[in-house]
């Protein structure tokens, strides 16, 4: 494994190093201290009332009925009793032979030699932990209690863990450190030599199958630069087709405006007509240059001023208006169905209204370009997902579009195939398509099964509806 540069890298592993290796030491020094304070207690006298009140009457039992009653009253002591109460000779033995521990035997004789006794006379009223007392054969015993088990639990080895222990925990510590270190930093360094690449204008960078089989943040991350990446490449491609589709447009009127101007000087007698030619070529340069600067407008500016409000049912109003002048001449007509929910009611979007005018005008356009005469042209409005979106449909009966082409007809300068085919430069519904989508919308294109084709597009509104206008 490569050894990283990374700043992060490093911070990773010696902050993780240092924490784990502040807890190990830690929780060693806690269990040392507690094995130390726990092994105090080992065989140590135990001076709870309970085990002085069995004291006291052990001492009774023994200086009254000697060790043979001593023996039957044993009989019904707790196991506890049986095993940690001792009575001791001068000679350090139990009566009953049982082990004696020697640092009790020291904590006993010390008990008895520094504990002030009552004076001659004065009842004793306290609850002594070690007593002495004679037997009726005249034998001298000591009685006292150590700490049972229950009382004092196993506990671990009574020393501080071994230096080598230690040692082998930080070392443990450090290789887990470095390695979730390295887990941590690799793909950011993925990423990093990912948008170099990119910077350098290899659009073909993905990151996403070096991720392996994380399924976190960070590779949820590499996949989004992927798709950054892969709309990086489309945005890129789609420039330098429009650059070339618009290098192409131009150039036949370019051509056409050329061979007027020679032919101008070269037969003077028809000069008018090669003027009538450079004004329409020159009419067509202004066409498309305005449309494209209105496309590249809409691609850069996005919805414009976002405090901008507007009526869209006013908005239609206006250009079912003008469409229908259109369509007179053409013998076209054009049939508006309205929601019933929007009699009398507003619906505000948020944006600039020019864009979208330019876009579903653009759409009744496209329907009356392919429109006969005597056919019609369906727009409806209705609200939909709960009153939320504004839906507009536009509908024509003309022939349709092929359905590989249905997805290709909102792109710069494509134009439909055979006899679907109509003069123009494929701006419309590129326009429209973008104005639409400035405004958080969308528009999709599909062939009706009676014939002709419907665009429709979906806008959401703003707040809902207003109050009645």
């Amino acid at each position: 494994m490569k050894m990283p540069k990374g700043r992060l890298f490093w911070k990773i592993l010696i902050g993780f190093w240092l924490t784990l290796t502040c807890v190990f030491f830690g929780v060693a020094a806690i269990f040392a201290i507690y094995d130390e304070q726990r092994a105090g207690m080992q065989d140590a006298l135990a001076t709870n009332p309970r085990m002085s009140v069995l004291t006291t009457s052990t001492a009774s039992v023994l200086h009254y009925g000697g060790i043979e009653a001593l023996r039957e009253v044993s009989r019904s002591w707790p196991r506890f009793a049986k095993s940690n109460l001792l009575a001791v000779d001068d000679d350090g033995k139990d009566v009953f032979g049982r082990p004696v521990p020697a640092r009790a035997l020291a904590m006993a004789h010390d008990y008895l030699k520094n504990t002030p006794r009552p004076a001659e006379g004065e009842p004793d009223q306290s609850m002594p932990s070690v007593l002495q007392t004679q037997t009726p054969d005249h034998r001298n015993l000591m009685i006292f209690a150590v700490l049972d088990e229950n009382m004092v639990r196993r506990t671990p080895p009574r020393q501080w863990l071994p230096p080598q222990l230690l040692w082998l925990g930080a070392f443990g510590s450090l290789i887990f450190s470095a390695l979730l270190a390295w887990y941590l930093t690799r793909p950011i360094r993925l990423l990093q030599r990912a948008f170099d690449r990119v910077a350098n204008g290899d659009l073909d960078e993905r990151i996403a199958p070096r991720m392996g089989r994380r399924r976190d943040e960070i590779a949820d991350l590499g996949h989004d630069f992927d798709r950054m990446a892969e709309r990086l490449k489309q945005l890129v491609h789609s420039q330098r087709q429009l650059l070339h589709d618009v290098s192409h447009e131009l150039r036949s009127p370019l051509a056409r405006l050329q061979v007027s101007v020679g032919l101008a000087r070269k037969q003077p007698d028809n000069l008018m007509t090669s003027l009538d030619r450079i004004e329409r070529e020159s009419k067509r340069l202004d066409e498309l240059v305005g449309e494209l600067l209105t496309l590249s407008r809409l691609e850069v500016a996005g919805t414009g001023d976002p405090d901008h409000y507007f009526d869209m049912i006013e908005l239609l109003d206006t250009i079912v208006a003008d469409a229908r002048f259109e369509a007179e001449n053409a013998g076209v007509d054009i049939a508006l169905t309205m929601d019933p929910a929007l009699d009398n009611q507003e619906a505000i979007l948020r944006g600039r209204a020019e864009p979208l005018y330019r876009a579903v005008e653009n759409v009744v356009r496209n329907a009356l370009k392919y429109s006969r005469p005597g056919q019609r042209i369906d727009m409806a409005v209705h609200l939909a997902e709960a009153g939320h979106t504004l839906e507009i449909s536009v509908a024509d009966q003309g022939p349709g579009a092929p359905e590989d082409q249905l997805g290709l007809m909102f792109q710069p300068f494509v134009q439909l195939d055979g006899e679907n085919r109509q003069p123009g430069y494929g701006l419309g519904l590129a326009i429209a398509q973008r104005a639409v989508q400035a405004h958080g919308g969308t528009i999709i294109a599909t062939n009706r099964p009676e014939g002709g084709l419907a665009m429709i597009i979906r806008l959401p509104l703003q707040a809902g509806l207003t109050a009645a206008a």
